[in-house]
């Protein structure tokens, strides 16, 4: 039926490859696109609430709720990719105009882990996470227009 759509539509009549079969086969409806960007989106509200709550867990409440934090950032900035695709946000997020923004955070993010499994030190994982929150609300608003320039001179 779909080779007798494109013969119709005048498109190709030749047989797809095999790469392009599997592009059309991997590829999301806008529908579904929207579904797993609002489940991943949850997914990361949920861990980064389940973060502060487990913060007042003695002992390793600190350090859990820097890994749930920052799994939560991470699943919250990986729901974009259902909306733009996986290469397009790779390319927005290192544009020259947001590529200190995205370095930092990406940093963050990763020390936040490190300081936590590797390091062990509470008090370092706590710094990376506010850090994390700063980085995070400087690369999201790197995606407003001027937004970074209105909020530098705002006094």
């Amino acid at each position: 039926m779909d080779k007798l759509k494109r013969v119709l539509s005048g498109r190709d009549t030749e047989e797809p490859s095999g790469l392009a079969e599997v592009i059309d086969a991997t590829s999301l409806g806008w529908g579904t696109r929207v579904k797993c960007f609002i489940a991943c989106f949850a997914l990361g509200c949920l861990f980064s609430f389940l973060g502060s709550c487990l913060l007042w867990v003695p002992k390793k409440g600190l350090l859990l709720f820097a890994v749930f934090y920052t799994l939560g950032n991470i699943a919250s900035i990986g729901s974009t990719l259902f909306l733009m695709g996986p290469m397009k946000q790779l390319k927005r997020m290192f544009d020259p105009t947001r590529l200190i923004a995205t370095v930092v955070m990406l940093l963050c993010l990763v020390l936040t882990l490190c300081s936590a499994f590797w390091w062990r030190k509470e008090g370092l994982a706590l710094l990376f996470c506010i850090l994390q929150f700063f980085a995070l609300a400087w690369y999201s608003i790197s995606f407003i227009p001027y937004a970074r320039f209105s909020f530098c001179f705002l006094k």
